[in-house]
């Protein structure tokens, strides 16, 4: 294992390295928080795809097709196409805002009094989605140094903030091209043509297995409209994937870029789905669907190529992790702290100025700090990822949807839909449990349900911010400054 480990040394060697180099590039708000809004198509697409193919989505794949087949491959499947969706019909017009944060511009089209409630929502959901990518770590450390969970993910996790805090975006964004071209190596163009040809080809897998296993459909109905609902939404809604749009340079960028981005990951999907059906051939009884990934990468691959395929997988991991982090950050520092600060001194009458810069590099340290210790305690993955999403769909996509696709809703509807939304799903997760899917059906419907009687009933948004809205839409208009937008009366 020593050539394995030696790979997987410098390659988290080099991630602190880029950590370093991003630092110097990060002088102002915009540098550290969506890299200067300067990206090109190719980073943009290589990040992009990065940051929304983790942990699951390689180890979680490739365990969803060891246990169903290739229809496995609709998890990471319905990533790609919410992927799609935010880019060919969003992604333009969310560029063209120039804000940091989903809440800067639920303010921005409802006239300033939506931001502590959705940020609030919005920082369960990220920190929730950094923790469970942290957690990963301890599976990935386990197989290459038999290392101790609690040590796993403190070393894992500490690698990630150390970056994320010295560089922010910049640093997120060159570590994640280099961990894309290291999961398109390993997964794509390594492990997937070695796993099928070590199973014997396609016709000795199809020989082996039941029909069941090449069905498209085979994992349910019910299951690919919940990955739908949960995640395809999800996409075009998460802070950690708005994020990544506000680095785009332009508008045209973001929406090709994206679209790049998001046909890597249905080819990505189904070679998830591939690896974890080979798997099955050669490991018909492993004790868990997760554990396919690992033990196929253990036991079948060369020298080198292991660790190639090991550092992959770290690399998922890192880049999910990283993203969800800022963005994590970004939401407490900007959607919560800043605004509970400004009332408080504007109570006091007066403002003081502070260094943007270290405000959000505190935060993500203090963030990341959280996540590390969340992730030790916490022992279910599905459960917490589960919370998260449920939360997200259920209290934001309506009123983030609804602003954006109907002038008619009012910012008292929108904070209608996030309470009711929200609660609603809290509380049938606790009736049906966390891994039911009534709680996010039913949710999702209270929220719309609140969204469009309320807007209804109260007294159509100012035409004033409607208008600056609009100009905003069209890229007339410059960004947004650090505080909310004042409310029209």
């Amino acid at each position: 294992m020593a050539v394995d480990y030696t790979v997987i040394v410098v390659y988290l060697a080099g991630m602190l390295a880029m950590g370093w180099w991003g630092m110097r590039r990060a002088k102002s708000k915009s540098e550290f928080l969506v890299a200067g809004r300067r990206l090109g198509p190719a980073m943009y697409s290589g990040t992009m795809a990065a940051i929304v193919l983790g942990g699951a989505s390689t180890i979680g794949g490739v365990g969803l097709g060891y246990q169903y087949g290739l229809s496995g491959a609709w998890m990471v499947f319905t990533i790609g196409l919410g992927l799609l969706a935010l880019s060919v019909f969003f992604s333009a017009r969310i560029a063209r805002l120039k804000v940091y944060t989903v809440s800067e511009m639920l303010d921005l089209r409802y006239g300033g009094r939506a931001g502590v409630i959705s940020g609030v929502v919005m920082w369960a959901y990220t920190l929730m989605l950094a923790v469970t990518s942290t957690i990963a770590y301890a599976t990935i450390f386990d197989v290459l140094f038999d290392m101790n969970r609690t040590v796993a993910i403190v070393l894992g996790g500490s690698i990630v903030v150390a970056y994320s805090t010295l560089g922010g975006m910049w640093s997120i964004t060159l570590t994640d091209m280099v961990q894309f071209v290291v999961k398109t190596i390993g997964v794509l163009l390594l492990l997937l043509p070695i796993a099928v040809v070590k199973a014997g080809g396609f016709s000795e897998m199809k020989a082996k297995l039941p029909t069941e296993y090449f069905d498209p459909l085979g994992i349910g109905g019910e299951t690919i409209f919940t990955y739908v609902l949960i995640y395809t939404f999800g996409m075009l809604i998460g802070q950690d994937i708005w994020q990544r749009v506000f680095t785009a340079r332009s508008d045209r960028t973001a929406k090709w870029g994206g679209t790049v981005a998001g046909t890597y990951c249905l080819a990505y999907a189904l070679a998830g789905a591939v690896i974890g059906t080979a798997a099955k051939v050669l490991y018909p009884k492993l004790g868990s669907p997760d554990d396919a990934f690992a033990t196929i990468v253990k036991d079948e691959l060369p020298v080198g190529v292991r660790g190639l395929v090991l550092a992959a997988a770290l690399a998922a991991v890192m880049s999910t992790s990283s993203g969800a982090l800022i963005a994590c950050a970004t939401v407490a520092n900007n959607d919560i702290w800043s605004r509970l600060r400004g009332a408080v001194r504007r109570g006091e009458g007066g403002e003081a100025a502070h260094d943007e810069v270290s405000g959000n590099r505190a935060f993500i340290l203090l963030m990341g700090v959280a996540v590390i210790g969340t992730a030790i305690a916490l022992n279910n993955v599905v459960e917490a990822l589960t919370v998260a999403y449920n939360l997200l769909v259920a209290g934001l996509l309506v009123p983030i949807l609804g602003g954006l696709l109907w002038k008619r809703g009012t910012v008292q509807g929108a904070l209608a839909s996030v309470i009711v939304g929200g609660l609603a799903v809290i509380g049938l997760m606790a009736g049906y449990g966390i891994l039911a899917n009534e709680p996010v059906y039913l949710g999702l419907s209270a929220s719309l349900v609140a969204y469009v009687a309320v807007s209804l009933a109260t007294k159509p948004t100012d035409a004033a911010v409607l208008a600056t809205w609009r100009e905003r839409l069209a890229g007339r208009t410059p960004e947004l400054a650090s505080e909310p937008v004042p409310a029209h009366q």
